[in-house]
C-alpha cells in the first residue's frame, strides 16, 4: 500500500520524525491513534491533525493538556511551516510544502478573534451552542406566541 507524505512532524530536541501519511490524523495516548504518544500528560485523544487544500490544521480534542501553537492555546488553528506544535508538554516542528499555486498563508486564512471568549479559548469554558440552528421538529412556545398567524 503506497501512502503519499504531505509532511512531518519533528520533534524538538532529538528523536525520528514522524511522517504525515493521511489527510486526518488522531494524535493521543491509545492504541488507535494514528500518532500514538504514551505520556501520562497526553489525553487518550488529544488533537487532530488535517490537511485540506494544501494546509495543515491542528484541531484541539477536549485534551486535558491542551494545544498550544508557537506557545499560544489553540482549540483549532491553520499551521505554517516550520510552527512549533506543543501537545501535553511535547513539542514538534511541522514541516511541509506549500502548494507553488498558492497564494500567502495570511491571504488564504484569517483567523476570527472575536469568534471565542478568553475563557473558551483557554479551556476553562464550554463553547457556546449556535442557537440559530434549530431542528425542524423542535418547537419553540416563543416564536408560536408572536408569530402572526
Amino acid at each position: 500500500m503506497k501512502y503519499e507524505v504531505h509532511g512531518e512532524l519533528q520533534p524538538i530536541g532529538g528523536g525520528d520524525p514522524i511522517p504525515l501519511i493521511r489527510e486526518v490524523l488522531t494524535i493521543g495516548r491509545r492504541e488507535s491513534c494514528d500518532i500514538c504518544l504514551r505520556y501520562p500528560n497526553i489525553s487518550g485523544r488529544h488533537a487532530e491533525l488535517s490537511f485540506r487544500n494544501g494546509y495543515w490544521y491542528i484541531r484541539d480534542l477536549n485534551s486535558t493538556n491542551g494545544v498550544k501553537v508557537q506557545g499560544i492555546r489553540v482549540q483549532e488553528k491553520l499551521l505554517h511551516p516550520r510552527d512549533e506544535i506543543t501537545i501535553g508538554k511535547r513539542k514538534y516542528t511541522i514541516e511541509y510544502e506549500l502548494p507553488a499555486d498558492r497564494r500567502a498563508l495570511d491571504e488564504v486564512v484569517e483567523e476570527d478573534i472575536m469568534s471565542q471568549s478568553l475563557l473558551e479559548k483557554a479551556g476553562l469554558e464550554r463553547p457556546k451552542r449556535d442557537r440559530s440552528r434549530k431542528s425542524s421538529d423542535s418547537f419553540d412556545a416563543g416564536d408560536f406566541l408572536l408569530s402572526e398567524e
